[in-house]
C-alpha cells in the first residue's frame, strides 16, 4: 500500500518503491477508523471507504496481524470489527454500517488511541497503524492520536468542492495522505 500511495496517479518509477522490513509473526496493528458521517453518501464515498476498509483488512489477514475497525456517524462510535487477528475477520458489522448525521471525530480519535496504547502493551513491540478514512467534513481540528506510530489519511473530499481539512491535518501529524480518487484509479 505504501509503494501505491507514493505512486499516486502517475506510472510506477523505481522512485516509488516503499521497502520494509518484514516483521515475522504478525506485528502490526491496525486501526481503522470509517466515517460514516452523511456527507459520506456523496459520490458513493462510504461504499468506497468500505471497500478500502476491506482491502486493509485482507492484506491485515495475509500478514497475520491484528486489526480493529471503529465506525463514526450521528449514533455515535461503535466497533465494526474488534480487536482481533485479521484472518477469518468477520466483516459483517463493517457491511451494515451506514451513513448519516454528524462527525464525532474527536471520539472516534480518543477510542482508536486507547485501543492501540492497550493493544500495543499486551503485544510489546508491534508497529501501531492508524488508518482514517473520512472527508474531513466536520469543524473539529482533532489532534494526532500519539499512540499511532504510523498514521494514513484515505481523503473522500470532494475533488469538486474540496474542503482541505484532512490535508491540513496530515501535515501537523506527519502522517501519509492520499486522496481516495487515487487509491481507485490504481484499482483499475
Amino acid at each position: 500500500m505504501p509503494t501505491l500511495i507514493a505512486k499516486g496517479a502517475t506510472p510506477l518509477q523505481r522512485e516509488h518503491l516503499q521497502w520494509r522490513t518484514a516483521v515475522p509473526g504478525g506485528r502490526r496493528l491496525h486501526c481503522i477508523v470509517l466515517d460514516g458521517s452523511a456527507s459520506m453518501r456523496r459520490a458513493g464515498g462510504l461504499a468506497r471507504a468500505k471497500g478500502l476498509a476491506d482491502r486493509l483488512i485482507a492484506d491485515a489477514a495475509q500478514a497475520g496481524d491484528a486489526v480493529a475497525v471503529l465506525g463514526l456517524n450521528g449514533q455515535g462510535v461503535q466497533w465494526l470489527l474488534q480487536a482481533r487477528r485479521a484472518r477469518g475477520a468477520d466483516t459483517a458489522g463493517l457491511q451494515r454500517f451506514g451513513t448519516g448525521g454528524g462527525t464525532p471525530l474527536r471520539l472516534a480519535l480518543a477510542q482508536a488511541q486507547a485501543w492501540l496504547q492497550q493493544a500495543s502493551q499486551r503485544r510489546a513491540g508491534t508497529e501501531r497503524w492508524l488508518w482514517l478514512l473520512t472527508d474531513g467534513r466536520t469543524l473539529d481540528t482533532p489532534a494526532r492520536p500519539t499512540a499511532a506510530e504510523h498514521i494514513v489519511i484515505v481523503d473522500f473530499d470532494d475533488p469538486r468542492h474540496p474542503l482541505g481539512r484532512a490535508a491540513a491535518w496530515a501535515v501537523p501529524w506527519g502522517a501519509t495522505h492520499c486522496a481516495a480518487a487515487e487509491l481507485d484509479l490504481q484499482r483499475r
